[in-house]
């Protein structure tokens, strides 16, 4: 009776009488070092060539998709702007890091059993994600009674939060984020799911430095504040590639001379393509409201004097 294979693993099962004198070898070879592999091996898998990479798969022997550590490496983004990783399909619970460069931020990564959902791996990240042979998820996700955030954090999972969240510097939440109570955002905080807050959230005004040439940094605040004492032009903002779908306003005030005008970068993209003016009277507050749609293109509206009674 020849050997047969184990479901998941893919380990050997020996018949009995089977594999004379060779029968240790192969417990060893073909058990014990693959069951090693699949509780601590360690893999790299380059990718970048093919839009489907899948991962060996082999009976009794060693394989890619058996050990229990994926470091994936390469590149997304020159020859496939989106890869697909092809996982076996049995259950199995895998530790990915992404070590992976991307080319733009609409590059994608996906772990997936073939013809079935997969799941996106954020860029940089390590994760622990599970299949059932169908499926692929991340293992999620991080609850918190309260949280304050002091320095840089990412989150590579879902966060929810019963009680208040405060966000001091940036955070990059790579599931969804739920907020029971208040919600201050004091820097930028990115979320590729869902942002749910069940009581408030707002972030506080940054004042902008008047000059010539006037600079936002979106990665500071989405809510922002410059006084003209001059005609100013509003220059390209930064890091708009980091906050690709994020919604805000600039307050745009008059002096007490008024009849300050601005100009824009052409990064801003007005409705039309007619770029608006401002309000002219001294002390006057118009709003540009924004949404960041690529890295290069800002659509702007301009909400005139909110000083109006």
């Amino acid at each position: 009776m020849p050997s047969t294979y184990t479901t998941n693993l893919r380990l050997t099962k020996q018949a009995d009488g089977e594999n004379p004198n060779s029968w240790g070898q192969i417990l060893n070879e073909q058990v014990i070092s693959l069951v090693d592999e699949a509780v601590a091996g360690y893999t790299t898998v380059a990718v970048g060539t093919t839009a489907t990479v899948t991962l060996t798969n082999n009976q009794g022997s060693d394989d890619q998709s058996r050990s229990a550590i994926l470091e994936f490496t390469g590149t997304i983004g020159g020859s496939h702007t989106n890869i697909d990783v092809l996982i076996p399909n049995t259950s199995k619970v895998y530790i990915v890091k992404n070590s992976v460069s991307y080319t733009s931020a609409d590059n994608t990564l996906v772990l997936k059993v073939a013809g079935n959902t997969g799941v996106t791996i954020p860029s940089g990240t390590v994760a622990l994600y599970v299949t059932n042979g169908v499926t692929t998820q991340a293992v999620e996700k991080s609850t918190f009674s309260s949280l304050t955030v002091e320095g840089a954090a990412t989150f590579n999972s879902t966060v929810s939060v019963s009680g208040d969240a405060t966000f001091k510097t940036n955070a990059s939440v790579s599931g969804n984020i739920v907020v029971g109570g208040t919600a201050l955002f004091n820097s930028t905080v990115t979320v590729s799911g869902k942002g749910k807050f069940l009581t408030g959230a707002f972030s506080p005004i940054v004042t902008l430095t008047d000059a010539a040439s006037i600079a936002v940094d979106f990665d500071s605040s989405n809510v922002f504040l410059v006084t003209l004492a001059d005609n100013r032009v509003l220059e390209a903002p930064t890091n708009t590639t980091t906050n690709i779908g994020a919604v805000g306003h600039i307050y745009l005030q008059q002096d007490g001379t008024g009849s300050r005008t601005l100009s824009y970068n052409t990064v801003y993209q007005f409705p039309n393509a007619s770029v608006p003016t401002l309000s002219t009277s001294a002390n006057a507050v118009d709003a540009l409201f924004y949404s960041v749609r690529t890295a290069t293109k800002v659509d702007a509206i301009l909400v005139k004097d909110f000083n109006r009674t």
